[in-house]
């Protein structure tokens, strides 16, 4: 499977960029209990543009990718994915349209503990109608790029938190979506592995008009970015090059992440705490490319 150099689909020659966003504002609960968590993003991804998302925890960076993803709805302004307004599709059609064309690397992985490596990074192609053996196969070669072509028959539980996460990352990878989004990519990894995913990221995520936007506090993965937006209190404050922003990014990284002495990836058991609904977390649907569909009920993604 050449999962990086895949036949461009027709999407992919459009003019239009990946993402636009415009006037986003995405408030939690009403009243003098509401959380703010976006408050007027204007952000625009390219096709063939890798876009690091930066910033403080609890500064909005998970509630801007979840809606641009489609996981979320924007309580104002409008989000525009590959061309596609996402609030004005029912959720049938929604669901359709991620699975074929989004993939997502959840923070917390969101494997089913009930399935091997190999049948978690098969069911976005199940989803989108593969025959069971040919996403099988796709699925073995997308491990395979990420280095657990060994642990394909193994459960979740039998890996570390490293290796969970490349699982998650072969998932969002195989069906080779048109944009693909991930939440701290490389955060239960080592230096080695962490560029080894990045290289593959950068190689796979940027092809044939494809776009991959990133949340981190991973100083180390900036040199890998086009652009990095940093945002904080729900707003975007600045978006320059990791040249123009290394200085004052590097700080707030080493403040906020990218630790250089974090556990190797075989010792690092991602132990995390659960995600909360609030100003930047969110709990998010299973399923790799965001499709919140049974992973034993596959849906065809032309339902």
């Amino acid at each position: 499977m050449d999962i990086g150099t895949g036949a461009a689909s027709a999407g992919s020659m459009a003019d239009d960029p990946a993402v636009v966003c415009a006037g986003l504002r995405k408030c939690y609960g009403e009243g003098a209990t509401a959380v703010h968590a976006l408050r007027g993003v204007d952000l625009t991804v390219q096709r063939g543009e890798l876009l690091m998302l930066v910033g403080p925890s609890g500064c909005g960076k998970t509630t801007l990718i979840s809606v641009m993803a489609g996981i979320l709805d924007p309580t104002e302004g409008n989000c525009r994915i590959l061309g596609q307004d996402m609030t004005t599709l029912a959720p049938r059609p929604r669901a359709a349209f991620r699975a074929r064309s989004i993939g997502f690397v959840f923070q917390a992985y969101n494997l089913n503990p009930a399935l091997t490596a190999a049948e978690n990074v098969s069911v976005p192609l199940r989803i989108c109608g593969a025959p069971l053996r040919e996403a099988m196969r796709k699925a073995e070669a997308a491990l395979d790029l990420v280095g657990l072509g060994d642990k394909a028959e193994s459960a979740p539980g039998d890996l570390s938190g490293g290796q969970q996460q490349r699982v998650a990352i072969a998932r969002a990878l195989v069906h080779q979506p048109q944009l693909i989004v991930c939440d701290e990519p490389t955060s239960a990894l080592d230096h080695a592995n962490g560029q080894r995913v990045m290289e593959l990221l950068r190689r796979v995520g940027t092809v044939d008009g494809r776009a991959l936007v990133i949340v981190t506090h991973d100083a180390r993965i900036f040199e890998f970015a086009d652009r990095i937006a940093e945002l904080d209190d729900g707003r975007v404050t600045r978006v320059g090059t990791p040249a123009a922003l290394a200085g004052p990014l590097e700080g707030a990284a080493g403040l906020h992440g990218g630790d250089p002495g974090a556990k190797p990836d075989g010792d690092n058991h991602g132990d995390r705490p659960p995600a909360h609904v609030g100003h930047e977390e969110h709990q998010a649907p299973p399923g790799g490319n965001g499709a919140g569909t049974s992973a034993r009920m596959p849906r065809c993604c032309t339902d």
